[in-house]
């Protein structure tokens, strides 16, 4: 079985600890390819709220969103932070565990960005304070995302586009400002845009206040974003089964069954060359050379032939 979740570095440490973990079963080393091919089920934190229609293998499962949750009451200072925002509602802003701190400058220019919208603010940050912070904003250690984001006063989330944050916005319905950094999360944004509920900044080096006041105030004021979020995620909620009951229980079913091989494609047994269709193509290949060989000692032959029968007739005149 293969599930990863999480962050792309996440993945590839989970991905190295089971590299490890087989190498010490198999007794000899093992590759990725190998290890992966190995798996009988493969189960995919993405859904069909996140991606696009396309043929999938049977032992595919779709679980995203499994983490998701119904919104916890806020701590009280918080609450009481968010609730002093008035009908404005609140921004909740975080670029994900791996992004505690950036350039002094950066944050500078983003600082003042948020102090231009209407809304009060939830930063996630742990670097310096930025000198232009303004009264709407306040910066966190950690917040609790999840609970942010169902929160009714929730008009926007500003995310890096990793898969947790995205999926806990689609079930809460909450519209995206993304500013992807690396790994899957252009991608992961680019989901959100082609579906409507994001607005997606190019570079967060060369990003300018402007552009994310005006990212914003477009997913904010403009209601078709916060329409199409909601989409999503009735889309999200309509299943069933719960995705975390069902990820356990297609776990169960391998267990129960020892695996789960009528399931896997019998790709995985096949060599590189078979795969690709090598094979089929040496054989093709030598039987159309086999025939235009044939066809050209036919044609050399009877042209010969005729030159020969040629010659006696002139000869002859």
């Amino acid at each position: 079985m293969s599930l990863c979740s999480g962050s792309s570095s996440s993945c590839a440490i989970k991905m190295n600890e089971s590299l490890r973990s087989l190498e010490r079963h198999e007794g000899r080393p093992t590759s990725f390819c190998e290890m992966m091919s190995k798996a009988d089920i493969w189960l995919i934190r993405t859904y069909w709220d996140f991606e696009f229609p396309r043929p999938f293998l049977p032992n595919f499962k779709f679980i995203g969103g499994l983490h998701c949750t119904p919104a916890k009451p806020l701590p009280k200072d918080m609450e009481e932070f968010v609730q002093s925002s008035g009908d404005d509602g609140i921004v909740v802003f975080t670029l994900g565990s791996l992004i505690d701190k950036m350039p002094k400058e950066t944050s500078n220019r983003i600082a003042s960005a948020l102090a231009q919208i209407p809304q009060k603010v939830l930063w996630r940050y742990g670097g310096e304070k930025p000198d232009t912070l303004g009264e709407n904003t306040r910066i966190y250690k950690w917040i609790p995302q999840n609970d942010l984001l169902g929160h009714p006063k929730t008009r926007a989330f500003i995310t890096h586009g990793g898969t947790n944050g995205i999926y806990e916005a689609i079930y809460h319905g909450v519209p995206m400002v993304g500013i992807p950094l690396f790994g899957d999360q252009p991608d992961n944004l680019a989901h959100m845009k082609a579906k409507g509920v994001a607005v997606v900044m190019d570079n967060i080096k060369n990003m300018q206040p402007q552009e994310l006041v005006d990212g914003l105030n477009t997913v904010i004021n403009d209601t078709s974003y916060k329409e199409n979020a909601m989409r999503l995620s009735r889309i999200h909620h309509d299943r069933p089964m719960k995705p975390l009951d069902e990820s356990v229980f297609w776990i169960e079913f391998v267990m129960r069954n020892k695996g789960a091989k009528h399931l896997r494609v019998e790709a995985h047994n096949l060599t590189w060359y078979q795969y690709h269709c090598l094979d089929v193509f040496a054989f093709l290949f030598t039987i159309l050379t086999v025939v235009l060989y044939v066809f050209f000692k036919l044609c050399k032959y009877f042209i010969m032939r005729c030159c020969f029968r040629s010659k006696r007739k002139s000869k002859k005149e």
